[in-house]
């Protein structure tokens, strides 16, 4: 992972958090309803695509806690943990109804707190989400192997520009060591929900959801079947699944201009 990947947002002063959590460094951008954005396993980001939303809304990416602080880790015994932190940080942010905005692991959490609270999300976006096995066609291992592994579960392509960019080591030394503790530290936080089965119950709940959900899915992601998409589209009553090819489990960057696309016709 390149290091800079949480520049183009707009860093709030970090939202204080109860019961000895540290202050969440959530990045904003742009004017009109709001949209949060859950990130992935590997850690905070602003990409692109969040700056095509923030032409039409106000988006905010919070950091998955632990990710920046691992203490954080400590105070979060379970998943129902997590769902209870975002709802005490929705309320710190003066935010009621959302659109919800989930990937990899931020759109198993999305789901959850869709699933938890109904009434507060008005559209759910799930992009390859985890938080679903199927036996015949597992999630893959993310936590432990290689980085060309990695990659080619990933990543259509890991020599596009875009990937590669987003793969860019940094000369400087300091940097590179800097991105290599942040991504281990967002990978075990969101591990500590995940490994070594990134299930824990969802299905029992998906039907709670009352937003309107639409699936983006990279017709290529190795890590999360496009499988997953049609399964969940099964549980949640009013979901729609969009296919984008030539994309992995990144298809907002593989495919900035036509996930943005999507994205922003189904939230408008």
């Amino acid at each position: 992972m390149s290091t800079d990947v949480t520049t183009g947002g707009e860093l709030t002063a970090p939202i204080e958090m109860p019961g000895e959590f540290s202050p969440n460094p959530v990045i904003t951008k742009g004017d009109g309803s709001p949209v949060v954005f859950l990130h992935g396993p590997f850690g905070q980001e602003w990409p692109g695509y969040l700056d095509d939303l923030a032409t039409d809304h106000r988006v905010y990416a919070p950091a998955h806690p632990g990710a920046e602080d691992p203490t954080d880790l400590t105070r979060l015994d379970h998943l129902w943990d997590l769902v209870l932190y975002y709802d005490e940080l929705f309320h710190r942010l003066e935010l009621d109804q959302i659109d919800l905005v989930g990937h990899s692991f931020g759109g198993m959490v999305a789901a959850e707190i869709a699933a938890t609270y109904p009434d507060r999300v008005r559209r759910l976006v799930l992009l390859d989400s985890m938080g679903l096995w199927l036996d015949e066609c597992p999630v893959e291992e993310h936590v432990t192997v290689s980085p060309d592994v990695l990659h080619q579960l990933l990543y259509a392509d890991p020599a596009t520009p875009e990937v590669a960019q987003r793969l860019t080591v940094p000369d400087d030394l300091a940097a590179a060591q800097a991105a290599m503790v942040r991504q281990f530290s967002a990978t075990a936080a969101t591990a500590h929900f995940t490994h070594p089965i990134p299930e824990r119950g969802l299905s029992t709940r998906l039907h709670r959801i009352r937003a309107q959900t639409l699936l983006l899915w990279g017709a290529q992601d190795g890590l999360v079947p496009p499988i997953y998409a049609t399964e969940f589209q099964r549980q949640i009553s009013d979901a729609q699944v969009a296919l984008i090819d030539n994309a992995g489990h990144y298809p907002y960057l593989e495919q900035r201009t036509e996930v943005s696309r999507r994205t922003r016709e189904f939230l408008a």
